[in-house]
């Protein structure tokens, strides 16, 4: 696990997402970017949200490669902009694939990871978070508006997943990617 970023400290604080490629990322990442201009993170859909563990990094690490083992693949097609009124985050819903991911946050959230999160786990692409009250119907207006305006497929499969680690100055930087099993599911 690369833990090397010059003058940051890490902090308690681990999540396990899902990176992809391609035209689709590279659009919503510009967005995220556009959208909220301080905004470091690439296009990823979350499947442990942020959340303190109990053991080091490199145990929980392994902790979640061994029950990766036998999760296949995921197909995920995404829908429309949203927003999640209690926390005022902007998102782009998951349609398809939906009940897969809950099912695999189900069996990821357990061992070394386990988490009693304040929201339950809904499949989502952040776009916004953390803006003034006074912008986010602007923001959010200005979302949907150039995600309707995407002209290409709107799909990924989620085939690895990786643990990644906060830091005090809030920036994420990736530990570890594991591939999701090569089993088809049936």
């Amino acid at each position: 696990m690369d833990r090397s970023h010059v003058g940051e400290v890490a902090i308690n604080s681990f999540a396990l997402v899902s990176y992809f490629s391609g035209p689709l990322a590279e659009y919503l990442t510009r967005l995220r970017r556009e959208l909220v201009a301080d905004c470091g993170a690439k296009a990823h859909l979350t499947i442990l949200p942020p959340r303190p563990i109990q053991a080091s990094a490199i145990e929980a690490g392994r902790d979640l490669a061994l029950r990766m083992q036998d999760i296949p693949p995921i197909f995920v097609e995404l829908g429309d902009v949203q927003i999640f009124p209690e926390s005022r985050v902007i998102y782009v819903s998951v349609t398809n694939g939906h009940l897969e991911l809950e099912r695999m946050h189900d069996a990821l959230n357990a061992g070394s990871v386990a988490f009693e999160e304040p929201f339950p786990y809904h499949p989502h692409i952040t776009l916004a978070q953390d803006l003034p009250a006074e912008s986010i119907a602007e923001v959010l207006e200005r979302a949907r508006a150039h995600w309707t305006s995407w002209p290409h497929p709107r799909n990924f499969v989620v085939e690895k997943l990786t643990f990644v680690q906060n830091t005090l100055e809030n920036r994420w930087f990736d530990l570890e990617d594991v591939a999701l099993s090569t089993k088809v599911a049936s």
